[in-house]
């Protein structure tokens, strides 16, 4: 069992003031204080001193049985609550979620993806290829991406930096991989669309949300660069985007934080039979 610095600190002292003060407290007094804090609902503390019983009183195997069995209730009243506090969040979330969601166009090819893609409405998707800039979307499970997409030049561009008015700036990895990224020509133009997630993402959407009200300049870093002014529905693009993702990440952390204590009960439900 892993203990916090705060918790180490306070069983330290526990094991130290018997000794500076006397040893009149017994193991049935931590254990009453024990289970006080149980029904006060105050967790943390009814297992530091069910913890202190076994350190300061190894021989008194009545207390310490007794407190193993109240730790089980303890453990089981914890994870009710985190449960509990755990939907309330998910409620409030899912609220939140239910009007972002209106400033986004949902999108799935059911040919490819088993998971579809948000894209705000403000800076339309099919309408990005004809200009150059940056376009953002976020997956179902809140991955948030950033492509750059330039058109009508071809430098093989594989990075992008943005720049803010007061020379502040963020940058992305250099992609090297192919997947998601697209050289093509027709009749009249050549594009390249470089899509930039997880650690190749590296913070640019951050950046550009903190700054979203400032003018940004970004390059496009290839075989040379290229440089653009990121427009404002671009920026406000990208800042909901940012939103959207740590919204939907934040929700799925909930739900594991859910499940793991729905288990653990389930665990020490099992063991009382």
């Amino acid at each position: 069992m892993r203990y916090s610095v705060q918790t180490i600190i306070l069983m330290l002292l526990a094991v130290m003031l018997p000794s500076c003060f006397g040893s009149n407290r017994s193991a049935k007094d931590y254990l009453s204080e024990a289970e006080t804090a149980y029904k006060e609902g105050n967790y943390q503390l009814a297992k530091l001193k069910i913890d202190s019983i076994k350190i300061l009183f190894p021989k008194s195997f009545d207390e310490i049985n007794s407190g193993f069995s109240l730790m089980q209730e303890v453990r089981m009243a914890e994870n009710k609550r985190n449960i509990q506090f755990c939907d309330s969040m998910l409620s409030e979330n899912y609220k939140q979620l239910n009007e972002m969601l209106t400033m986004f166009d949902f999108i799935r090819d059911d040919r490819y993806q088993e998971f579809g893609e948000y894209y705000p409405k403000i800076y339309p998707h099919n309408a990005s290829l004809n200009r150059n800039g940056l376009r953002s979307g976020v997956s179902e499970k809140g991955l948030l991406f950033i492509e750059s997409i330039l058109s009508g030049t071809t430098i093989k561009h594989n990075q992008i930096r943005a720049i803010s008015i007061d020379n502040t700036f963020a940058e992305t990895g250099v992609v090297t991989s192919d997947g998601l990224n697209y050289r093509f020509n027709t009749l009249d133009k050549s594009y390249e669309i470089v899509r930039y997630s997880g650690n190749d993402e590296n913070g640019l959407a951050q950046f550009i949300y903190t700054n979203r009200d400032k003018p940004i300049t970004v390059n496009f870093i290839g075989n040379r660069t290229i440089t653009t002014t990121l427009p404002n529905d671009a920026k406000q693009g990208i800042s909901q985007s940012f939103e959207l993702s740590n919204l939907l990440l934040s929700i799925e952390q909930l739900k594991l934080e859910k499940e793991k204590s729905e288990v653990l009960i389930r665990y020490l439900e099992s063991k009382k039979k």
